[in-house]
């Protein structure tokens, strides 16, 4: 049973919104942030990345940057950029994306929850992510960026939402990467006690992104012994059948000695070919998709070789598309966890062929999110900088909620969530 509470949130002011609101703190370098805040005091980058601020080279973590965090958070606070709320509301939140639409629930989400489970997680967290958010949190007094939450969707939350939504928005803004986002606020005791009975029946929440967020919340809530509003924290709760991931791609700064003939060579192995063997180098080579010969290997860049389903892998070597299917008894596994693509290749792949043991650490290799599309692995592996890329078909859902509800912890970098939640559209005072 799912414990949520509706909460009297720090919202900006809705004429100013498009500026203060920004992408989320982890999805961008201190370099970009900057330019992207230049010449706009109001940019909530000035509160979540506040090392913009300071001198670069500035140690991301030292004191001063938290305190300059708090110092541009009590500004905008300060000059009615950032307004509470009279009195604890849930709020709807829609982002539209071309042509992709979701809308979730803003909630104040249980701590406890989440540490007895009731709330899932996937991802592994670094103590030193953990440890940043935990200061950021503890400087600011506030939960300024949302979990992300995902419930199995039900038809009383879908019904209530659509009524909702309808009427005008209290916030609505199309930011500059073309995504629209728009809030209401539910604040009358009848609805609030509908959503609250609702969730209370949901078994489960599931994490889709914001594990260190979550992870810090709960941090902060023990050191306080749940003092003020401690013990809950930020979050936005989205239907399962509404969301989009986008693939979480890799690149590899080498070959592991190996020359170009002798990877695919190695390959061979581990993805289903129509020949024995690979034929080296060979611009021909074929691969089976619905029980017809396709030429796939040897495409040029420009005819790319994206991945369309489960099990299907593009790589970029030499300048060429090459595209990939498992061999079918690698992917014959019950555990859902063991039969993610991401899985299947660190499996078979990264580690064996490229040497790489630990993805979370290995400097060798780096991970591209799906925005960025197939045209940054080209840029990357073009440039001489990488020696090869591998596209991914994304993670679904579904495959998330069952390694979650299994306990398992899915490989570093499994899903791109997309669009992004805005920092600064909702605050959690704490």
């Amino acid at each position: 049973m799912a414990l949520i509470k509706p909460f009297a949130a720090l919202r900006p002011s809705p004429r100013l919104a498009e500026k203060i609101c920004e992408l989320p703190y982890d999805v961008m370098s201190s370099e970009e942030a900057r330019a992207m805040a230049a010449d706009n005091p109001l940019s909530f980058l000035h509160v979540s990345k506040p090392e913009i601020d300071l001198p670069p080279g500035a140690d991301v973590h030292g004191a001063q940057v938290y305190a300059k965090g708090r110092e541009n958070f009590d500004r905008l606070i300060r000059q009615g950029a950032l307004r509470e709320d009279p009195r604890p509301c849930f709020y709807f939140y829609r982002q539209i994306m071309g042509a992709h639409s979701q809308t979730g629930l803003v909630a104040a989400a249980s701590c406890e929850d989440y540490l007895q489970g009731v709330i899932k997680k996937h991802e592994l967290t670094h103590p030193d992510k953990e440890d940043d958010r935990v200061r950021h949190i503890e400087s600011l007094d506030s939960q300024t960026g949302p979990v992300f939450l995902v419930y199995r969707a039900n038809k009383v939350m879908d019904e209530l939402t659509a009524e909702q939504t309808a009427q005008a928005p209290d916030i609505d803004f199309t930011a500059s990467d073309g995504v629209r986002h728009s809030s209401w606020r539910l604040c009358d005791e009848e609805h609030i006690d509908l959503v609250r009975r609702t969730v209370a029946g949901v078994p489960s929440l599931y994490i889709a992104d914001g594990h260190h967020r979550a992870a810090a919340a709960a941090r902060v809530y023990q050191a306080r012994h749940g003092a003020g509003e401690s013990a809950f924290f930020l979050s936005v709760i989205f239907p399962d059948n509404q969301l989009q991931i986008l693939p979480y791609n890799r690149v590899l700064k080498d070959l592991n000695g190996l020359s170009a003939a002798e990877l695919l060579k190695k390959l061979e192995l581990v993805f289903t070919q129509p020949q024995d063997r690979l034929q080296e180098l060979r611009e021909s080579v074929l691969f089976i998709e619905n029980g017809a010969r396709i030429p796939a290997l040897g495409k040029p860049v420009g005819a790319r070789a994206f991945p369309h389903a489960k099990h299907e892998i593009g790589l970029l070597l030499e300048n060429k598309w090459r595209k990939l299917l498992f061999r079918p008894e690698l992917c014959a596994v019950e555990n859902p966890l063991e039969g993610l693509d991401v899985t299947l290749l660190q499996k078979h792949v990264l580690a064996p062929v490229f040497g790489i043991d630990n993805p979370r650490t290995s400097q060798r290799i780096e991970f591209i999110g799906g925005i960025r599309g197939t045209d940054e692995l080209e840029k990357r592996v073009n440039s001489g900088e990488f020696a090869c890329a591998f596209s991914m078909f994304p993670t679904n859902m579904e495959d998330l909620m069952r390694i979650a509800d299994a306990g398992g912890m899915m490989p570093p970098k499994s899903t791109w969530f997309e669009p992004k939640l805005r920092d600064g559209m909702f605050c959690h005072l704490i």
